[in-house]
């Protein structure tokens, strides 16, 4: 079986076979596995938190895809760490736009739709972008890591994206900030400045703030609210 020409009944099986025997692999043996079965319809995705999954992906295939969504309500800092990505590392820096800037959606919705639908706004400039993105691979990899939140506990290394009928691939599900930063420092790797001021997650502007001691990483996103995701994991 090519994994091209595969059924999502195929897919499916396939990366739950993975999941159950890669998660005791390393994430870049979990990379190469990914690279070598799926070739050019393997991209990773980043937020541009940090580019650590861009940068062991780039180990296990050079010159891969890196797709970013660009909200348009990013950090000036974010957008920086994706242009440093983008000239020092061997990838393909993918950059998504929704189909509405914020002037049109903000004309469309009213201003500030962020504040009164959170969901809807992440819907309109994060899921549907990277559902439009994505049609061209088979298997997308992301950082998720369970040690991030509660939602994230029982992520899977690979597992099956149903809503998208894709292999979703986690590679450093296992690890720890602390395997992070030790990978960040020995291997140099780009993170957002933003890491270094308070922020544990990094997002959109209007909807991060930095994090307070004892808090988990993810406070700091729309904070105040029951919302922890922002549809493209959940």
């Amino acid at each position: 079986m090519t994994t091209t020409q595969a059924t999502a009944t195929e897919l499916k099986a396939l990366a739950e076979q993975a999941g159950r025997e890669l998660e005791d692999a390393s994430p870049l043996e979990i990379l190469k596995w990914a690279a070598d079965t799926f070739g050019k319809r393997f991209c990773v995705t980043s937020s541009m938190e940090d580019a650590v999954v861009a940068h062991l992906a780039s180990r296990a295939m050079p010159g891969v895809d890196v797709v970013f969504l660009d909200t348009g309500y990013h950090f000036p800092e974010t957008i920086g760490t994706r242009d440093a990505v983008d000239a020092v590392m061997d990838v393909n820096v993918i950059t998504l736009t929704p189909r509405q800037t914020v002037a049109e959606q903000d004309a469309a919705y009213g201003p500030k739709l962020h504040d009164r639908d959170p969901d809807l706004c992440c819907a309109l400039r994060k899921v549907k972008p990277l559902e439009q993105g994505l049609t061209a691979y088979t298997a997308w990899a992301t950082g998720l890591r369970r040690d991030e939140s509660p939602t994230r506990a029982n992520t899977p290394v690979v597992g099956w994206d149903e809503k998208r009928q894709k292999v979703k691939i986690s590679p450093i599900a296992r690890w720890t900030q602390d395997d992070v930063d030790a990978y960040v420092a020995e291997h140099g790797v780009l993170t957002n400045p933003l890491l270094m001021d308070g922020y544990a997650s990094v997002g959109c502007a209007p909807c991060t703030r930095q994090v307070l001691e004892g808090e988990d990483a993810r406070a700091g996103r729309w904070a105040g609210r029951a919302k922890t995701e922002c549809g493209l994991h959940g």
